[in-house]
């Protein structure tokens, strides 16, 4: 039996788990030198863990308990984690009518986002989106996300286009600015492109502006993250996860993207949501204490808000409240998202959601884990899996 079944989830948040080689078969010749010497790739390719978990998935006993173990088995262990052969059973397994798939290995493009690398950091963004597009064609339920590197405009539009035209469900771009905010006219092409396509917008953790290291200096021991090392988040460098996009959100509702965009839907992806409530109530705030000074602010068809309520999608963590999130930002705006199959996730995510909306009413639950993933996905999601009937039977 499936680990979900009997009402119909869309899944807003899986990954890949690649290995240092993933990129090389799609990345053009002239680069693959330079990608090979990329220190976090030269690095990984000496590691322990890439052959043990090759020789993991080709073992026959290893392999027959991925079905019985399909939550409990994380990273490079869970079915389907870089075998795309394996997907498709894995998410049967799931049960899920489809997943949003990520990269695990190429967020924030190797640091490449900086005017001097412009060619190498183009070639690897394309060589991402033409290895997503290829994973995700074994099956039409895994709608791939194509990353959109934000440094240069007219590499950006040239990409965006490329990428829709690869059959990409969603475009991935960076929540922290590249060079300008994410606001500027000339990003106008971009969002003109995925309205047309009826293509979402997306926010994912990883590509954030990080704690200020100043921060870990307290005269104590290094706390290590919960893998055990330091690269990840621990208690305190959490909190600064959504600072990045609230700023690039509230820059593009103030200054219209969203008004000349009306049909542009938006989604932050492992950001968090439990911040969503506050900060909505402070943009209204911004706009009312500013709107006599400026005349960009004058201009909104809509309270700031209201954009969010309209074309914004959040996805909480297992941990907060959904329940509270839908009372206080209403049941349009939050989806069910797995993070499979990440160790953040957890075994049971499902319980702690089911849990936190014990009190919310039926439209808000089915809005949650269906409707507004449908919502958001518009054209990425083909109309005969936005509401299969035979998952949403006990």
């Amino acid at each position: 039996m499936p680990y979900a079944s009997g009402r119909v989830i869309h899944d807003a948040d899986s990954h890949l788990m690649e290995l240092p080689d993933s990129l090389e078969p799609f990345i053009d010749r002239k680069f693959l030198d330079a990608y090979r010497d990329l220190p976090k790739v030269k690095t990984a390719r000496e590691q322990a863990y890439v052959e043990q978990a090759r020789a993991r998935q080709a073992d026959e006993s290893f392999r027959e308990g991925a079905d019985a173990n399909i939550m409990l088995r994380k990273n490079y262990d869970a079915l389907g984690a870089f075998l795309k052969a394996d997907r498709p059973r894995a998410l049967d397994q799931l049960g899920f009518a489809s997943q949003l798939v990520f990269t695990t290995w190429c967020l924030n493009n190797f640091g490449l986002e900086k005017p001097q690398d412009a060619a190498l950091g183009y070639a690897t963004a394309t060589a991402h989106n033409r290895m997503m597009a290829d994973f995700c064609a074994t099956d039409r339920r895994f709608l791939g996300t194509a990353y959109i590197p934000f440094f240069d405009i007219e590499r950006a539009i040239v990409l965006t286009r490329e990428a829709i035209g690869q059959g990409a469900k969603a475009l991935l771009i960076p929540s922290r600015p590249q060079g300008r905010s994410a606001s500027h006219v000339g990003y106008d092409p971009i969002w003109a492109m995925a309205q047309e396509a009826g293509l979402p917008i997306l926010f994912h953790v990883g590509d954030e502006k990080k704690l200020d290291e100043q921060y870990f200096e307290n005269g104590l021991p290094r706390v290590k993250d919960f893998h055990g090392g330091e690269e990840n988040f621990t208690s305190v460098s959490y909190l600064a996860i959504p600072h990045s996009v609230e700023l690039t959100l509230a820059a593009m509702i103030i200054d219209g993207v969203l008004d000349r965009f009306p049909r542009l839907k938006i989604g932050v992806i492992e950001l968090g949501a439990s911040w969503l409530p506050g900060w909505m109530r402070n943009l209204d705030g911004a706009a009312s204490a500013f709107s006599k000074n400026e005349e960009r602010l004058q201009k909104l068809s809509l309270k700031p808000s209201e954009f969010v309520q309209r074309q914004v999608r959040v996805t909480p963590y297992p941990h907060e409240d959904v329940g509270w999130l839908v009372a206080n930002a209403g049941e349009d705006v939050f989806l069910f998202s797995s993070d499979y199959p990440h160790v953040e996730g957890g075994r049971n995510p499902l319980k702690r959601f089911n849990d936190s909306l014990a009190n919310s009413s039926a439209r808000a639950v089915d809005r949650f884990y269906c409707d507004n993933f449908v919502d958001l996905m518009g054209e990425g999601l083909a109309a005969d899996l936005r509401h299969p009937k035979h998952l949403a039977v006990a």
